[in-house]
């Protein structure tokens, strides 16, 4: 989390959106996955007053939720407000509320005095709903839905993403109310593939690898839910020398992996938007997870992220 810590009861935080998961699936019949983080945010800042009333966004109430069981994890009282800023949309992928979750409860740790560890604000997540690793720092393997364990891989390579965003919406409480026991164990050994595969490429440094591990969880999940962009997502990929596809395993979005030391990043982009005119096209570093403080972001970053999504939220 880091050792910063705001004056006057006042604390920041900043947490990554995704495009989806790098892989997800099952491990020895435990949900699990490792997220794809990207150079976008959601950022909350909490105030302590001495009133006992809180202060806080009504459409945000996961985020709300988050707050009070972070209060009773500090024993703490006392009211204040709690802001919260986020461009991202529900429903396609960007773990939006994992990212809202997270910044609300660092940000409430450092206005309380109290650096907060990634597996307290995991475990305080995921009795909410589940949740993504981009609460732990770098790329991290997750028991998503129970918190039963992390596994921190390494920091994020030097990769791009461009997001292949459909719009739409998935309803992401009744997916997950869903029993897709059955499938995972049937995708069992695959999925073991798949993160095996994760795993060594980055170890390796061996960025062809990461793709191609994403690019089979993404196959592997149309028996769950499937995207009717994957196939034409695929085939793009293969053309502009991607380095593969990741997708939402519970959402809309897509996301072509990059390596701009190979691939004119932005020129694959524009490209890109010209054959799929029908989806919002826009490209960000992968990035790594945990918190941040957002004081520190660089303003013209942030307005350009933020852009991207001005026209959804």
């Amino acid at each position: 989390m880091g050792d910063w810590i705001p004056a006057e009861h006042i604390g920041y935080a900043a947490v990554p959106a995704t495009c989806g998961e790098l892989v997800q699936g099952s491990l020895d019949g435990i949900p699990c996955l490792v997220s794809c983080p990207i150079d976008v945010y959601s950022v909350a800042m909490v105030r302590l007053e001495g009133a006992p009333r809180w202060h806080m966004p009504e459409e945000r109430p996961k985020s709300a939720a988050a707050l009070q069981l972070g209060l009773r994890h500090l024993g703490w009282s006392r009211g204040g407000v709690l802001h919260l800023v986020s461009p991202l949309p529900v429903g396609r992928g960007y773990g939006t509320s994992t990212a809202d979750l997270g910044a609300t409860l660092y940000a409430l740790g450092n206005a309380c005095g109290y650096a907060f560890t990634p597996p307290e604000v995991a475990c305080l997540a995921v009795s909410i709903e589940p949740s993504d690793s981009t609460l732990f720092p770098g790329l991290t393997l997750f028991a998503h839905r129970g918190g039963e364990f992390y596994e921190t891989l390494a920091e994020a390579p030097p990769l791009y993403v461009v997001v292949l965003d459909p719009g739409g919406e998935v309803d992401t409480i009744a997916f997950n109310r869903r029993d897709h026991r059955a499938i995972l164990q049937r995708l069992a050994n695959e999925h073991r593939q798949a993160f095996d595969m994760l795993r060594q490429s980055l170890q390796d440094g061996d960025w062809e690898m990461i793709g191609e591990a994403a690019s089979l969880s993404s196959r592997l999940h149309q028996a769950i839910l499937p995207n009717p962009w994957l196939d034409d997502a695929m085939r793009i990929a293969r053309s502009v020398r991607a380095l593969g596809v990741c997708r939402a395993h519970s959402g809309t979005l897509l996301g072509l992996l990059m390596d701009s030391m190979t691939t004119d990043v932005a020129a694959v982009t524009a490209y890109i938007a010209r054959r799929l005119p029908f989806l919002a096209v826009h490209v960000h570093r992968l990035t790594g997870g945990g918190a941040v403080d957002p004081r520190n972001f660089d303003a013209a970053a942030v307005k350009k992220a933020l852009a991207c999504f001005a026209s959804d939220v």
